[in-house]
């Protein structure tokens, strides 16, 4: 089992950047694929990125694709998010998660077996 703890949501300008932190605990994190997701109000949840367990591949919603970069560091158990040139649509709740495998394509919350508690992000317009 895994244990997820997000951190680093707050405040931030429109055009300006954040990064988001998954501590994570657990003896399968190091083999598991880590995802970030998002939930905005009154919308579902999306896929942002995701990362296989060594971190070699990446895979990203085609929209994030090019603003957000998806980093782990396995030796302090964490994922990163940078999220650069941040619009007020990005504003959400932001959850790490976690499954065992890796995958691509198509991704939605139910490939996802392990989840955080959120963090929230704000971009004001």
């Amino acid at each position: 089992q895994v244990r997820l703890v997000e951190s680093g949501g707050r405040f931030v300008q429109s055009g300006g950047s954040l990064r988001l932190s998954c501590a994570a605990s657990g003896r399968t994190f190091s083999t598991s694929t880590v995802g970030w997701f998002r939930q905005a109000p009154g919308k579902e949840r999306e896929f942002v990125a995701c990362i296989s367990s060594s971190g070699g591949d990446t895979w990203y919603e085609d929209s994030m694709r090019g603003r957000f970069t998806i980093s782990r560091d396995n030796a302090k158990n964490t994922v990163d998010l940078q999220m650069n040139s941040l619009k007020s649509e990005d504003t959400a709740v932001y959850y790490c998660a976690a499954r065992n495998g890796w995958i691509i394509g198509h991704i939605t919350p139910m490939n996802f077996a392990y989840w955080g508690q959120g963090t929230q992000v704000t971009v004001s317009s």
